[in-house]
């Protein structure tokens, strides 16, 4: 696609500044040094076992599943997940953490069991939507975890479509308990210092916090009226 052509730019710039009073801005903007930034002591000294429970306590309020698992009993606690949602089909993410963790041999006996698993595939194309929007359950693994508001982070990437947190009528996080972070303040330096380094950000950026939820004129809470009814977060201790 050839690129756009902006014409006049100088003009307009130079009508905005003369507007403003005040000369154009043609160099870099320095970004302000400020004295107090509160953001960053939201559970700043807590450990990653504390963070876990501040994120638990809040799974509660959002009406979240939580699952804890270590790396080697991960595959029987998904399984359990799995059978407890009744299960028969699964689209999950084509992501390296999935042999990293096991989970690709959970799949090969879900497989066995009956249970069909797709794997995002970016050469099906719009196919892999058509298969998430008829999935029992969605997993993917999480990039960061938000303790205060209980909020996965997803990071899509090829073979890591949005769709597949989004559409299926269950979802299902897998989060390493050392991507716990306190808050959104981490999350978002996680992502700033992304692109610092690679000159880019993901695509798409989903904070999912639960089950989709929607309340009308007269806040009366309703759980599952978009997206996943329910979902269950699975927390492996990594480390």
């Amino acid at each position: 696609m050839a690129n756009g052509t902006v014409h006049n730019k100088e003009k307009f710039l130079n009508q905005v500044a003369k507007s403003l009073g005040r000369s154009r801005q043609t160099g870099p903007v320095s970004r302000p040094n400020w004295k107090k930034q509160p953001q960053w002591d939201v559970f700043k000294d807590l450990t990653q076992d504390e963070l876990l429970d501040v994120l638990k306590e809040q799974c509660a309020r959002i009406h979240t599943q939580v699952a804890l698992a270590t790396t080697e009993t991960l595959t029987d606690v998904l399984s359990e997940v799995v059978d407890g949602f009744e299960a028969k089909s699964i689209v999950s993410w084509a992501d390296p953490r999935l042999e990293e963790y096991g989970v690709d041999q959970y799949y090969k006996q879900a497989d066995v069991k009956g249970i069909d698993v797709h794997i995002w595939d970016t050469n099906a194309g719009e196919e892999n939507i058509r298969i998430a929007e008829k999935a029992d359950i969605g997993l993917t693994f999480a990039d960061l975890t938000l303790a205060e508001s209980g909020t996965v982070v997803l990071l899509s990437d090829n073979g890591k479509g949005r769709s597949v947190s989004l559409l299926p009528k269950y979802y299902v996080a897998l989060i390493p308990k050392s991507t716990i972070v306190p808050r959104m303040t981490q999350a978002t330096s996680y992502i700033h210092k992304l692109q610092e380094e690679t000159g880019k950000v993901p695509s798409c950026v989903n904070f999912i916090s639960g089950p989709s939820n929607s309340a009308d004129i007269e806040m009366n809470l309703v759980v599952g009226v978009h997206g996943p009814i329910k979902a269950t977060y699975i927390i492996i201790e990594d480390k």
